[in-house]
């Protein structure tokens, strides 16, 4: 398991070195999940682009500068017999002057594409009216020459989706990974509404409330006074302290699942004080996690 989680990231050390992929392999290999992160990091991607446009999609590539900086194509079964010239096709790429292309395969065993098949409902592309195994020993024979000459293999069967995407997504040249999880810590008031983007959701109206106090109505929780207020609440302290270590265990949970984006909804009645100055906080207490680029956006601070 680990030797193949090692070879999905040279593979992809491999690839964001590269001005030009081109990413081959089985059905239900993953190929879809590699080219998706490949855009992530910013690559034009192509899918299923017809062997023969790969040299003028390079050409581009190298005219169109910091436009098309690099270039992803999958190229797979799909072409029918045009998949025979990929080989003499790769050859004219590679003679390209700073193109540097690389040819990566994404391979499985035919148990874990069979039951891949069979957890998307999808007919195999080769076998529309046949079993799922048929087609994938017919593909398997098909993609033996581009096997032997793929700069790289991948065996994928013992990885998930998101190990996959993260051996593409989060290994730039050799670097250590950045970070891969937006994190957006959102103030809001309740009789304003609940964000329907939040991922998790907290209600901070338990805490004493500033608006009732005259001389701190017209602050919110950014302000030094309603902030000294809020803190002399041993709630206060303890809903931080816990909700902390809640989430410095949840986030990178998230992380290793290749989640993108994550909102923690913080709400108190008017999104004012109470859930502006607990999101300040949080941000403060989370801001030592690794991989994750934290934010925080108060929605309702200037509502009525």
């Amino acid at each position: 398991m680990r030797e193949k989680r090692h070879a999905a990231r040279r593979a992809a050390r491999t690839a964001v070195s590269s001005r030009f992929v081109v990413l081959t392999g089985l059905s239900g290999s993953g190929k879809s999940q590699a080219i998706r992160a490949l855009e992530d990091l910013g690559y034009f991607c192509v899918d299923n682009l017809p062997v023969a446009l790969l040299p003028m999609l390079a050409e581009l590539t190298l005219r169109a500068g910091t436009e098309i900086a690099r270039a992803a194509v999958v190229v797979d079964a799909r072409e029918g017999r045009m998949l025979d010239e990929l080989p003499k096709v790769l050859h004219r790429l590679k003679r390209m002057r700073n193109l540097n292309p690389v040819l990566i395969f994404l391979d499985a065993q035919d148990d874990a594409l069979v039951r891949r098949f069979s957890e998307t409902r999808r007919p195999h592309p080769l076998a529309p009216d046949r079993s799922a195994i048929e087609g994938i020993r017919e593909e398997r024979e098909r993609m033996k020459p581009l096997r032997r000459i793929a700069d790289h293999v991948v065996d994928t069967s013992k990885l998930t989706v998101h190990e996959l995407r993260h051996a593409f997504r989060n290994v730039q040249a050799g670097h250590a990974p950045d970070a891969s999880l937006v994190v957006t810590i959102l103030s809001f008031g309740f009789k304003h509404g609940i964000p329907v983007d939040s991922d998790l959701l907290f209600d901070v109206r338990f805490l004493p409330n500033p608006h009732f106090v005259p001389g701190l109505r017209p602050h919110t929780g950014r302000d030094r006074e309603v902030r000294q207020f809020l803190e002399k609440a041993s709630a206060t302290h303890e809903f931080l302290d816990r909700t902390i270590n809640l989430l410095q265990f949840l986030i990178p949970q998230y992380v290793a699942e290749g989640k993108t984006y994550l909102t923690i909804g913080i709400g108190c009645t008017g999104g004012r004080h109470r859930s502006v100055m607990i999101a300040e906080a949080l941000k403060k207490g989370l801001a030592k996690l690794e991989r994750v680029q934290l934010r925080v956006r108060h929605r309702d601070i200037g509502a009525d």
